[in-house]
């Protein structure tokens, strides 16, 4: 689904520099722009390169995209968010992305036969603690804040310097069908390590159904094809077998054993040129984890 309805190009009078805007099929210059003081939004990105209309557009509260070239490097942009160089090489997802951006909307990261993963929104912290009061959900995983108010700061500060920086993090699980949260999965990194690493928590009621297999699955491709990594660690507690059982369906080798702040885990690891388990036919039987 596709918030964004129109891009609109503005001013960009400048010839070679509109023209190279214009070349973006994502883009378009209507016959009418909204003038100054226009309420007018209806999911519109508005992409310009003169920093007096950025800044008006951006106090208008609207959502700009900044295009840089030669002739405008002197000015200073950097009270506004996004930019580009080439926008002939955008394409609508992208737009689309930045779009999100501006109003709080979650991206949608990827989809599998099952499950929908996106970005987490501050309205999943309810579901959140609806899966962590269970006792084996915590067991291995650091537990939520007590007070909600304080774990919906951390949502909030997460989604605006994570995802806003990475592009990438832990998301939100939900289920097709129903439409309920039943999880998260994602990649993040580990403070003494340059290897990203996967994380996931799947609700207890969903578990059993190899729905963790499935999600994670589809993460670490996630990882391989879109995000460049070449190798992804899962770090697992050693008594943790239902995590380790889906490790070993993800195709994840032992690396053995490490010490973290006290805790011992099983690193685990996974190649991005490893046989895709889903293609080959190694990840298992449905009713695995």
């Amino acid at each position: 689904m596709y918030y964004l309805k129109n891009v609109i190009v503005l001013p960009l009078e400048t010839g070679q520099e509109k023209k190279a805007a214009q070349d973006s099929e994502a883009v378009r210059d209507p016959e009418e722009t909204p003038h100054e003081g226009s309420t007018e939004e209806g999911g519109t990105l508005y992409l310009t390169d003169d920093g007096k209309t950025a800044r008006r557009l951006l106090d208008e509260g609207r959502a700009v995209l900044v295009y840089l070239h030669a002739g405008n490097r002197q000015e200073d942009f950097g009270f506004c968010k996004y930019a580009c160089e080439d926008p002939g090489e955008l394409d609508m997802q992208y737009l689309e992305r930045v779009y999100r951006r501006y109003r709080g909307i979650p991206w949608d990261i990827l989809e599998t036969a099952r499950c929908l993963i996106r970005e987490t929104t501050v309205e999943d912290v309810d579901d959140f603690y609806r899966i962590y009061k269970v006792p084996s959900i915590t067991a291995y995983m650091e537990p939520l804040y007590a007070d909600p108010e304080e774990e919906r700061a951390y949502a909030r500060d997460y989604i605006e310097q994570v995802y806003a920086f990475y592009d990438f993090g832990i998301w939100t699980v939900v289920e097709k069908d129903s439409g309920e949260v039943i999880g998260r999965a994602g990649i993040c990194f580990r403070e003494g390590y340059d290897v990203p690493e996967l994380g996931f928590v799947i609700a207890e009621d969903r578990q059993g159904k190899g729905l963790a297999t499935e999600v994670c699955g589809a993460v670490l491709q996630y990882g391989f094809r879109e995000l460049g990594f070449e190798r992804i660690h899962a770090f697992v507690q050693p008594d943790n077998l239902a995590s380790l059982r889906v490790c070993d369906k993800l195709g994840m080798e032992s690396l053995g054993q490490v010490e973290l702040q006290g805790q011992t885990y099983v690193l685990r690891v996974r190649e991005s040129g490893y046989p895709d388990p889903f293609r080959t036919g190694m990840a298992g039987p449905e009713n695995s984890p």
